[in-house]
């Protein structure tokens, strides 16, 4: 990608996110964590981010909820879902609520990076 595309990574892992960041930012990519729903709302309507990676198990506000929210008042920002092995079926649940897609944790660097860049164009032609 050309410009410099910015990511928003919200995940209550916080070892996960910021390890996740950090890989994203070496291959050139801006990026921002927040480790719960709250924050990634602000984050959201503080700058607008190209894409949002956002773990669906979290206290407080959930993903499914920080999904919902974020496509109520940006349904251009494309989402991708993190959910745990075997949780397939929150996956699914995230897609029908609006998510771009969804991978299962631990996640592959380079299959993210693939489904992020597919989000970005995809919401380019909207």
């Amino acid at each position: 990608m050309s410009k410099k595309v910015n990511i928003l990574i919200v995940d209550d892992e916080e070892e996960f996110a910021i390890t996740l960041a950090e890989r994203l930012n070496l291959r050139g990519y801006n990026t921002r964590v927040e480790n719960d729903g709250e924050g990634a709302l602000n984050a959201v309507n503080t700058s607008l981010p190209d894409v949002v990676v956002l773990d669906v198990k979290m206290p407080g506000i959930d993903g499914f909820e920080v999904l919902k929210r974020i496509k109520s008042e940006y349904p251009q920002v494309p989402v991708i879902l993190l959910t745990g092995h075997g949780a397939t079926k929150d996956g699914i649940k995230g897609m029908e609520l609006g998510a771009y897609d969804y991978l299962i944790k631990p996640v592959d660097i380079t299959e993210l990076i693939e489904k992020m860049d597919s989000a970005i164009e995809a919401s380019k032609r909207k």
